[in-house]
């Protein structure tokens, strides 16, 4: 069986589908023929049957997922975990809540590039059709009434006339860079590689360290509620967000202070993890033996926060980019409108 890439979208579906037939008490075994019969991607099919008929043979779930090669370590991890303390549908409960976030998340960091983009590009349009049709009517205009633009509007002119002579040469470029986008968007091995050498950069400041915190939180929590260590949970959880050298060096700092005894909250305010209310929270949590539920519900403060800083900056982005092409416009108009204001009023 060839292996495949399962999304996140998937991979949530799937986990909340498992902590379900864990909790209805149906064998697992047999509940994976189930999701294999109502499966109507082949490729995945053949992977549900593969695992179930595995499963029939006696072979855990934990295993058959990994010979799969299908499956996300930190998933194979956590399902280990699962069987190791009894809390198999926590497990899997906790992953489709981390999976469901990460959606989420996904989908509005998407939507918070895309529209942006989308919306400069249709304005640049604008503006130059402006440059390369409009203004030559307008120069027509001047020439039938004895004079011609001058000052900006003749600057304006020329430029028009160069974007209208390098128009093959920007139609080729618009389509390679179209093609490229495509590839991107289609290519979650590219996206990934784009994204990671983004983080390198930016990954301890602005929009991606909230995302970023908000990520590992929440797979601290999903750790934490599916009863691994806490020095484990730690370790899995550093896998989402640290791709920057700095963030990488404070959770190894932390991980450090964990497994020389340090509390987990003393260890996330000493090495600034995490801000100092949340590990007062997670304090409070550990004392009063609800440090899962406390990690849960910081992830959710994170994932809000992250959110929101995404809808600001959406916020600030889109109405920039209306003003300064308006703007643009404005000027390109009234760079003709004025002088031929000015020559009909000489006439009249």
């Amino acid at each position: 069986m060839k292996k495949i890439n399962l999304s996140k979208e998937y991979l949530s579906a799937f986990t909340l589908q498992m902590s379900l037939l864990i909790h209805a008490g149906i064998n697992l075994a047999d509940g994976m023929h189930l999701l294999a019969e109502d499966e109507k991607n082949p490729n995945v099919k053949e992977l549900l049957l593969s695992i179930s008929n595995q499963m029939d043979d006696g072979v855990q779930l934990s295993e058959a997922m990994r010979n799969s090669g299908s499956f996300p370590d930190y998933v194979i991890n956590m399902t280990i975990t699962g069987e190791a303390t009894g809390r198999t549908e926590a497990a899997f409960e906790a992953m489709s809540k981390h999976y469901e976030t990460q959606r989420q998340l996904n989908d509005r960091i998407r939507s918070a590039i895309v529209y942006p983009v989308v919306l400069l590009v249709l304005m640049l349009i604008i503006i130059g059709v402006l440059l390369v049709k409009v203004l030559p009517i307008f120069e027509t205009v001047y020439q039938q009434l004895g004079g011609n633009l001058k000052g900006m509007g003749a600057g304006l002119f020329k430029i028009g006339q160069g974007l209208d002579a390098a128009l093959p040469v920007i139609g080729v470029v618009a389509l390679i860079v179209f093609i490229v986008g495509l590839l991107i968007w289609f290519s979650a091995g590219a996206r990934n590689s784009i994204l990671k050498g983004y983080k390198k950069i930016f990954g301890d400041r602005g929009i991606t360290k909230r995302v970023g915190m908000a990520r590992f939180a929440s797979a601290l929590s999903m750790g934490m509620l599916s009863g691994l260590p806490m020095e484990e949970a730690m370790k899995m959880a550093m896998n989402f967000h640290e791709e920057s050298a700095v963030v990488k060096q404070r959770y190894e700092e932390c991980l450090s202070k964990l497994e020389a005894g340090n509390p987990l909250a003393d260890s996330l305010r000493e090495t600034k993890v995490f801000a100092p209310m949340y590990c007062r929270m997670i304090a409070l949590g550990v004392k009063s033996g609800a440090g899962d539920s406390i990690m849960a519900e910081i992830a959710k403060r994170l994932e809000e926060d992250a959110m929101q800083a995404i809808d600001e900056a959406v916020a600030r982005i889109e109405p920039t980019i209306v003003i300064i092409t308006s703007i643009i416009v404005g000027v390109i108009l009234l760079s003709v409108m004025l002088p031929l204001m000015n020559i009909m009023s000489t006439i009249a």
